[in-house]
């Protein structure tokens, strides 16, 4: 079986659990909550390790998995379609994509208010007037609002990865040096 298999089979029951959480969600007017409810669940599972291990362990039972999930989307005051989908998911033991359920999440919020994520990769991490600056550059190049979600790779040395979707603007040192010893390599 393809290694890939798995994660694709994730990301296709995650897409259609966001997509009727996202629809149900639109129609009630409810997407600003949802929004707040997605950061506050994503923040929740990389604080905690018992709901991490609630959402990817398979030794709870389907009803202890679904008490579980319900009263921490209780305490967390999720609304109904979020709180509902978590249960049901609970019950048909899909609880492991939540993670990918909340990324699709994002996307189809970030497009509903015409804004996208550009994922920025930089040796040490932005100021907060650089990553304005560049979410500025890239609005322009792009033509919607652009959120920066950034991570430091120490690996870098210099420069920027940016990816934006599937387009990859790659800036960094790194690069450049191996385009270099590639063209070297041609020449020697």
């Amino acid at each position: 079986m393809d290694v890939s298999e798995p994660a694709s089979i994730s990301s296709g029951i995650a897409a259609r659990y966001a997509t009727a959480i996202f629809e149900i969600a639109k129609e009630n007017n409810n997407l600003e909550k949802l929004e707040e409810n997605v950061g506050d669940l994503a923040l929740a599972i990389g604080d905690s390790p018992d709901l991490r291990d609630l959402i990817a362990s398979p030794v709870y039972s389907r009803q202890s998995m679904k008490t579980a999930i319900l009263a921490v989307a209780d305490k967390m005051d999720l609304i109904p379609a979020l709180r509902n989908a978590l249960g049901l998911m609970a019950e048909k033991r899909r609880l492991f994509v939540v993670p990918q359920l909340l990324e699709h999440l994002r996307e189809m919020i970030a497009d509903a208010k015409g804004e996208v994520t550009a994922e920025v990769t930089s040796a040490t991490a932005l100021s907060d007037e650089q990553a304005a600056k560049l979410a500025e550059t890239l609005k322009s190049s792009v033509g919607k609002d652009v959120k920066i979600k950034t991570t430091v790779d120490e690996g870098l040395i210099g420069g920027l990865v940016v990816k934006v979707g599937s387009k990859m603007i790659d800036t960094s040192i790194r690069s450049k040096l191996n385009s270099l010893q590639n063209a070297m390599k041609e020449v020697g």
